[in-house]
């Protein structure tokens, strides 16, 4: 992965390396405190440099961003992905239902990040920026370094990062429009399922109903924050829950998960500042549900 580099002007004589560090590169203070302990982390010149140094016009400000040698990797597991879009820090999936992001504590089965791990090169690192469920299908996003990836959850949930849903829900709500504001906290002894709680966590999703069926709607869902299964938790606190949903709602012979999939993605790319758009069609395993 290319090194960040800055030139200065003469706006930026006298200020000290860090300052393009943190205000053109947007790095963290952790972050800084690693590249000066490695190797070629902070060049000014092209030479190891303190970040107090300070600068002359036409100076150049070198930072490595890629993850450093040794940084661990998990077990590579072939898995075919289909890549909705990749460049050389970051890359999108489009996720099948019934594969976990994570590895699974037991070791069993291949994951998204090992299934990443073989199709990366051995110098580019897995760093998931948002998860979805295993049952959830859909466009996900993983960062190739860990400066990448902090670039990216720092735009999560603002107008820069937009993800919504297609969902298959039990029932209809009665407006065809709204928010759903209820806060939501695991309930006591309990850390799988997350309940409506009062003194929970803010939680703010948005619904649009799309189509009626007799017993069934699809619906589009916006979270606005990012809480542990936020959008089944509230769709079934309002009476719809999600079709499948066993652990929200009720368990269904056609479908063995929630009817949710990761249908749209909009974000402004944080190393070109341009806005990357992307869709996946709702599969034809969840428009069923609804015919």
């Amino acid at each position: 992965m290319r090194p960040l580099k800055y030139k200065a002007s003469a706006a930026d004589e006298g200020l000290p390396v860090r300052s393009v560090l943190c205000g053109v590169f947007r790095m963290s203070s952790s972050h800084i405190s690693r590249l000066k302990r490695r190797e070629g982390g902070i060049l000014l010149n092209g030479a190891p440099c303190y970040v107090t140094a300070r600068l002359s016009e036409g100076d150049e400000v070198t930072a490595l961003i890629s993850d450093p040698p040794g940084t661990k990797r998990l077990a590579p597991e072939p898995f075919p992905l289909d890549i909705a879009y990749e460049d050389e820090w970051l890359i999108v999936i489009d996720k099948p239902a019934g594969l976990t992001v994570h590895p699974e504590r037991s070791g069993m089965g291949s994951s998204v990040e090992n299934a990443l791990c073989a199709y990366l090169p051995e110098d580019e690192f897995v760093h998931t920026v948002s998860r979805l469920d295993r049952g959830t299908s859909g466009l996900m996003t993983a960062a190739k370094s860990g400066y990448v990836h902090e670039r990216m959850r720092g735009i999560m949930h603002t107008e820069a990062f937009v993800k919504e849903y297609l969902a298959a829900a039990c029932g209809c709500p009665e407006k065809p429009h709204g928010f759903i504001d209820l806060p939501l906290a695991h309930p006591e002894g309990e850390n799988f399922r997350m309940a409506v709680t009062e003194g929970g966590m803010e939680c703010l999703t948005e619904y649009e109903v799309l189509e009626r069926f007799p017993e069934r709607t699809l619906l589009r869902l916006v979270p606005h924050t990012g809480r542990m299964h936020q959008l089944r938790a509230h769709m079934a606190a309002v009476g719809c829950p999600l079709v499948g949903d066993w652990l929200y709602g009720e368990e269904i012979p056609e479908i063995d998960h929630a009817a949710l999939h990761s249908a749209y993605l909009r974000f402004v790319h944080p190393m070109t500042g341009e806005t990357v758009e992307l869709e996946s069609p709702f599969p034809e395993e969840l428009a069923r549900l609804l015919k």
